[in-house]
C-alpha cells in the first residue's frame, strides 16, 4: 500500500471526515433521508416534510434569524463605514454627527440594535442545540463551527461596543 493510499485511508476513516461526510450514495430510502438531513441545502429545502417538523415553536429558525441579522449588520456596517473614522480624536464626534446630521443616521441605531439581537439569537440557538443534544456525533464538526461563530460574534460585538469611544467604551 502506498503512502498516499494510507494517508487517504486514515483521513477517510477519521472522526472529522465522518462528521462532515456522513453517509454514502443515496440509493435506498434510508440513505435518501440521511442525505437530506446531512445536506444544508436539502435540510433547509427538503422535498417532503413531516407535519410535526413544520410546527412553529419558540426556538424555530434561530439560526435563520441569526443569519438574517448578520446580513443586515453587514449592510448597515458597510453604509456606516463611509461616515466613521476609527481614531481616538474623531470617533466620538463622528458618532454624534452621524446621529444628528447625516440623513441615514438611523442606520447606526439599526446596526446597534441588530448587534444586540444577534448576540441574543446566537446564544439562544447554541442553547437549543445543546439542550437537544445536537452536538453529539456525528455532528460535532457543526458544533465546533458553531462555537467558533459564537466566539466570533461575541468578539465583534465587544469591539463594536468600543468603537464610539464614549464613556461606556472607556470603562468597558
Amino acid at each position: 500500500m502506498t503512502a498516499i493510499k494510507r494517508i487517504s485511508k486514515i483521513i477517510v476513516e477519521s472522526q472529522l471526515w465522518r462528521s462532515i461526510f456522513r453517509h454514502g450514495f443515496p440509493n435506498t430510502r434510508r440513505n435518501q433521508s440521511l442525505a437530506v438531513l446531512s445536506n444544508v441545502f436539502l435540510h433547509l429545502h427538503p422535498v417532503s416534510v413531516r407535519k410535526s417538523g413544520v410546527r412553529l415553536s419558540y426556538t424555530w429558525c434561530m439560526g435563520g434569524v441569526s443569519f438574517f441579522l448578520f446580513l443586515s449588520l453587514t449592510l448597515t456596517g458597510v453604509m456606516l463605514m463611509f461616515y466613521y473614522r476609527p481614531t481616538a480624536e474623531f470617533a466620538y464626534n463622528d458618532i454624534v454627527q452621524l446621529r444628528e446630521d447625516v440623513a441615514i443616521g438611523i442606520m447606526r441605531e439599526l446596526h446597534r440594535w441588530g448587534a444586540h439581537a444577534m448576540v441574543i439569537t446566537v446564544w439562544l440557538h447554541m442553547y437549543r442545540v445543546f439542550l437537544t443534544g445536537s452536538y453529539k456525533p456525528p455532528r460535532e464538526f457543526n458544533w465546533g463551527v458553531g462555537v467558533i461563530l459564537l466566539k466570533l460574534t461575541l468578539l465583534l460585538s465587544f469591539t463594536g461596543y468600543l468603537l464610539p469611544w464614549d464613556q461606556l467604551a472607556i470603562w468597558a
